[in-house]
């Protein structure tokens, strides 16, 4: 299964995502990342929390919906944060579609230690929907039934 975390920028939560999902995905899984409009760079500290996870971020990179042309995702998640007013992107396909907003960590203001404690909420918080995520039975699932499933996890 092809999962794609999309945001606006993806250089923060959309790689976030991407990182986590291929560091902790079983067999058969694996996660891309695109923004609608890309920055063509990551955000640092992103980079820096993965690495500091122990996740290889030599393959992440800012890119756009020329990623997956070739190879479509089954899932597209988005991790905008609807309620900061940001525009999500909107992906045109057969996928799978839901939304699991994120705060930007990226917005978060004060201390070297404070911003790094925003980030690392972030973290918690999409490893807690990846184990909900990986915990269904993917193949039992019709694709009304995966989308009410996306849905609540990205409630939590």
């Amino acid at each position: 299964m092809k999962v794609l975390f999309m945001c606006t920028a993806n250089s923060c939560r959309s790689v976030l995502s991407e990182g986590l999902f291929n560091h902790l995905a079983p067999s058969g899984f694996t996660a891309v990342s695109s923004g609608s409009f890309p920055s063509g760079q990551l955000n640092p500290r992103a980079v820096s929390t993965l690495r500091a996870l122990g996740i290889d971020t030599t393959h992440l990179y800012s890119k756009g919906s020329e990623v997956f042309s070739d190879s479509p995702p089954d899932v597209v998640i988005t991790v905008c944060d609807k309620a900061g007013g940001e525009p999500c992107p909107v992906y045109f396909g057969p996928a799978v579609k839901s939304h699991w907003g994120l705060a930007d960590p990226s917005n978060v203001e004060g201390t070297d230690s404070e911003i790094q404690a925003a980030f690392d909420a972030t973290v918690v918080q999409i490893k807690k929907r990846f184990d909900a995520f990986f915990s269904l039975v993917h193949s039992a699932l019709t694709p009304q039934e995966l989308k009410r499933e996306l849905d609540r996890i990205g409630e939590l």
